[in-house]
C-alpha cells in the first residue's frame, strides 16, 4: 500500500448507477466492459491523453455498500465535445491510497481484490476510487492492475 497525491483530472466514458449489494455491480460492471470493448468505445473518446482505461467508482450514496456511479473511459485533457451516450466527470486534486493486483482478469481478480480492499483500514473518502488498465493490464490472463482509492485529506473532509 502506498499513499499517493494524484493532480486533477477529468475522464469521458459510459456509466452505469449501481450498488455492490447482492454482487449487483458484479453484473452491471461487466456488461459495461462488454458494451465499452465490442463497440471499441475507446476510439470514440475525443481528447484522451494516452490509451490508459479507467474504471472508475464516484458519486457515492454514502459508501461502498449503497448506490454509486461507474464510469468506463479514458482520462482527457478537455471535457467541451463529449460523444453522445457518453459522460464526463471532472475530480479535483486528492490524496488516494494505491495497491496493486495481479492476475488472471477474468478469474475475478478486480473483485478479490476490492474485497481485501473493504477490509483495509483505510480512511476513505467515497469522492472517486478507481482502477487503472495501462500496458500491465494487456494480458487478461496476467495482468497486473493498480487500484486507487480516495482517502480524506485531512480530519475536516
Amino acid at each position: 500500500m502506498q499513499s499517493v497525491k494524484m493532480p486533477a483530472f477529468s475522464i469521458i466514458g459510459i456509466s452505469i448507477r449501481t450498488t455492490n449489494e447482492n454482487n449487483q455491480a458484479t453484473t452491471d460492471i461487466a456488461g459495461l466492459w462488454q458494451k465499452f470493448l465490442s463497440e471499441s468505445l475507446v476510439n470514440e473518446i475525443p481528447n484522451k491523453v494516452d490509451k490508459t482505461i479507467y474504471s472508475l467508482y464516484t458519486d457515492y450514496d454514502s459508501d461502498h455498500t449503497k448506490p454509486y456511479t461507474a464510469i468506463l473511459g479514458c482520462k482527457v485533457s478537455d471535457v467541451t465535445n463529449i460523444p453522445e451516450g457518453m459522460v464526463s466527470k471532472s475530480f479535483t486534486e486528492s490524496n488516494y491510497v494505491k495497491t496493486s493486483a495481479k492476475g488472471d482478469i477474468m478469474q475475478g481478480l478486480i473483485v478479490n481484490h476490492w474485497s481485501k480492499i473493504f477490509d483495509m483500514d483505510i480512511d476513505r473518502s467515497f469522492q472517486v476510487d478507481f482502477e487503472v488498465f495501462d500496458e500491465k493490464a494487456q494480458n487478461p490472463n496476467d495482468a497486473e492492475v493498480d487500484f486507487y482509492v480516495g482517502v480524506k485529506n485531512n480530519s475536516n473532509d
